[in-house]
């Protein structure tokens, strides 16, 4: 199995985390990096895998070097480091000086990592953001991670936009190489963005978990909400621990009340719609040399920020009105679909504790 061979602090509690900085699968492929998240902690590791003629190590030398921060909006920028210090180790087991300096170089005091996240502990991963705090969130990716996000889900990052606003419990199931992959678990999360004030106190964040693996079963069977990916098959079978399983581009869910969630309707169409022609836009005047500031990972954010914020904004200004009536005005208001988006609607209301009543049960009254 998996070994922790070398860390700094020498006192820290990293049970588990030989499991985490090298996916199940990863003898396969040459090279990967795994975003992951360890107590209060998130990690970030580099993978490669380096042939050798050694009968002990079954031809084949494997190793990962990785870090721990408590944000994962940091991580990024030791990347190449990382993916230069595995190289190092595999060619030169056992010499350390290198990420010895870098530990003295960037130490912080971390938290406890063997404890849970509590109401009263701080939280770097932000269920609502303000517009001017967004650029915090970023992670960054090889160029075009939204634009391959939006081309290999397609319409279906719709579907995933509902169950993301509604913090679903959300698995990615995927082969490695999971570094991609993590960053669709990145992705998802951004799709939930809601900058508006006072809005889901008692509503529960939406996690990246990133990659997790069998020794996480029993973290995830006290989670009520997160975003995940996993290249290990039986997680499909272990329905209890998820809401919605994404198996390359096919998304589903066992709970038939959601199950109407998965169907694409007009409304989804026409924000998908949208969205691609300010794709477009963005890079039309990209190339005549208009706006060289914006970039699409900013285009992606925001389209779904200010979605997220016009629903929430009509639910509570309807909630503070008088009679409460959501009509079927409101929900086009919304940009949704008054018949398809039912269920969806509902259960919005249900998790962020709105006093709404819905009147658009009929589509001959509306």
């Amino acid at each position: 199995g998996n070994m922790v061979e070398w860390c700094l602090p020498q006192d820290i509690d990293l049970e588990g985390v030989e499991f985490k900085s090298m996916a199940s699968g990863s003898h396969k492929i040459q090279s990967d990096f795994i975003y992951f998240r360890k107590g209060l902690c998130f990690g970030l590791a580099c993978f490669a895998n380096m042939p050798v003629e050694s009968e002990l190590e079954r031809g084949a030398r494997m190793k990962s070097v990785g870090i721990l921060s408590p944000s994962y909006t940091l991580l990024y920028r030791y990347m190449h480091f990382l993916e230069n210090q595995v190289r190092h180790q595999l060619e030169m087991p056992g010499h350390y000086s290198h990420l010895e300096a870098f530990y003295d170089d960037k130490k912080g005091v971390l938290p406890d990592i063997k404890g849970t996240p509590s109401s009263q502990q701080p939280v770097h991963w932000l269920p609502s953001i303000h517009r001017y705090m967004y650029p915090e969130m970023k992670i960054t990716h090889p160029a075009g991670c939204m634009s391959q996000f939006i081309k290999f889900f397609g319409e279906q990052i719709l579907v995933l936009w509902k169950f993301a606003l509604l913090r679903k419990r959300i698995l990615i199931f995927s082969p490695p190489p999971v570094g991609v992959v993590c960053y669709r678990v990145y992705c998802c999360c951004c799709l939930a963005n809601v900058s508006l004030p006072g809005l889901g106190g008692t509503v529960p964040e939406s996690k990246p978990f990133f990659y997790v693996n069998v020794a996480d079963i029993e973290m995830l069977e006290t989670e009520v909400s997160y975003v995940a990916c996993t290249t290990e098959k039986i997680f499909e079978q272990k329905r209890d621990l998820y809401d919605v399983y994404v198996d390359n581009q096919n998304v589903k869910t066992h709970h038939e009340h959601l199950q109407p969630l998965l169907k694409i309707n007009n409304a989804d169409k026409e924000k998908y719609r949208r969205l691609n022609d300010q794709r477009q836009m963005l890079m039309y005047s990209q190339e005549v040399g208009e706006d060289c500031s914006s970039c699409e990972e900013d285009l992606f954010i925001l389209f779904f920020m200010e979605q997220n914020n016009r629903i929430f904004q009509t639910l509570m200004e309807v909630s503070a009105s008088q009679d409460k009536t959501l009509t079927a005005d409101h929900a086009r208001g919304m940009g949704l679909d008054p018949q398809g988006d039912r269920s969806f609607l509902m259960d919005l209301l249900e998790v962020y504790g709105i006093d709404v009543m819905l009147v658009i049960d009929n589509p001959c009254c509306t």
